[in-house]
Parts: C-alpha cells; sequence; structure tokens
C-alpha cells in the first residue's frame, strides 16, 4: 500500500530565500529514487518561511530509503541552524 508523508519545513527569520533553494535542490534526486510516486514542494502563501512537501511513494520501505538518501543529509547539513523546525508525518488515506 502506498504511503503518504507530509513534511513541513519552517525556516528561520531572515533565511526563507537560502531554505527555498536548499529545498529545491532536494526534488530532483527525490524524484528519481526508486518508489516516489509523488515529490511536491509548496510555501505557504501567507508565511514564507512554511515549506511543505507533499510526498506518495509505493512503501514505507522505500520512503525509509530515501530518509538516508545522500542528498537528504547534504540539505540537512546546508541547512542546520537555518530550520527553526521540521516535522513529517505519515499520512494513510481512509477516503
Amino acid at each position: 500500500m502506498p504511503l503518504t508523508v507530509v513534511a513541513n519545513i519552517h525556516a528561520s527569520t531572515g533565511k526563507a530565500p537560502f531554505v527555498h533553494d536548499e529545498l529545491k535542490k532536494l526534488v530532483a534526486p527525490t524524484r528519481n529514487e526508486a518508489g516516489c510516486i509523488r515529490y511536491d514542494l509548496h510555501r505557504d502563501k501567507e508565511n514564507d518561511l512554511h515549506f511543505m512537501f507533499y510526498e506518495t511513494w509505493a512503501s514505507r520501505a522505500l520512503w525509509q530509503t530515501h530518509m538516508q538518501a545522500p542528498h537528504l543529509a547534504t540539505f540537512l547539513r546546508a541547512t542546520d541552524g537555518a530550520v527553526e523546525q521540521f516535522t513529517v508525518n505519515e499520512m494513510e488515506q481512509i477516503a
């Protein structure tokens, strides 16, 4: 069964442009990963510090492999101190 993931990223004040650029770097390599069905980056229209990934993966195991991907580790190192909050929710479709 596919897995939906919602990741909310809140940039620190003054860091939104930098975090935006770093998040965009994740899109192409992630979309090329095994099991990635959807990986879409969004920004809150009312709060430019808030970004959100809406993701669909073929399985939880393949998403967990993504979580260990080198490009994700690079993002986390590059944005250390520039991201105020990063939450990830695994979701299940119910209707």
